[in-house]
């Protein structure tokens, strides 16, 4: 009798640790499950942080942009408006601004063999605008500083509070260096238009041929 009931007893104490094992087990499984729901959606929103930041555009700086042009710009630029694609054309049409494309002109390769015909690569432009080539560098030699300085006076009638609209290309620093020069020289309506002719064109509106200004060296 004793045997038998120790083997009741031992049974029981048996199936109990098995129910508290399984039960033990399925809470681990139910906060593994939990746990690796949470590294997810932490893991989500690290990638979202992420392809939020990819969106954002970078700080404006203090100073001129001096090298990697062709980059995403800021959203401002202090002193200055700045311009979508519509506003500016309703100022375009309206006639009620100057336009100044500061986009670089590539230079004549120097030593061409004798007989080698340079055919430059054709600039449009938004019609009407002055092209005043490489003046939106960082760093200006003293002729491309006079020389930018003329061109502003010669698009705006030497009228400082004209509207003024500096454009280059879609994410170029160019425009947004020339605009800040532009601040700098006392112009007190400057309209930066980040979205250049990229913009315009895919607006479907007209460009037109463009002759550069003639340079110091021209």
């Amino acid at each position: 009798m004793a045997f038998r009931s120790w083997m009741k007893t031992t049974g029981s104490s048996r199936r109990r640790r098995t129910r508290n094992s399984a039960a033990a087990g399925r809470r681990t499984t139910r906060a593994g499950a939990r746990a690796l729901t949470g590294l997810a959606f932490v893991a989500a929103l690290a990638l979202t942080g992420l392809a939020r930041g990819d969106e954002l555009s970078p700080p404006e700086p203090d100073g001129y942009r001096l090298e990697d042009y062709r980059a995403p710009v800021p959203d401002t630029l202090r002193g200055a408006q700045v311009a979508t694609t519509a506003e500016v054309a309703a100022l375009w049409k309206g006639r009620q601004a100057a336009f100044v494309d500061v986009l670089p002109r590539p230079p004549k390769p120097a030593n061409l063999p004798a007989g080698t015909i340079w055919h430059e690569k054709p600039r449009l432009d938004i019609p009407g605008s002055l092209w005043l080539p490489d003046t939106g560098y960082g760093a200006l030699a003293p002729a491309m500083e006079r020389y930018f300085r003329r061109g502003l006076e010669k698009a705006t009638g030497g009228d400082r509070a004209r509207a003024l609209v500096i454009y280059c290309l879609h994410d170029c620093w160019m425009s947004w260096n020339a605009a800040k020069r532009a601040v700098a020289l006392g112009y007190s309506h400057v309209i930066w238009y980040p979205d250049g002719t990229d913009g315009w064109a895919k607006a479907g509106l007209a460009l037109a041929p463009a002759t550069p200004e003639p340079r110091p060296s021209e």
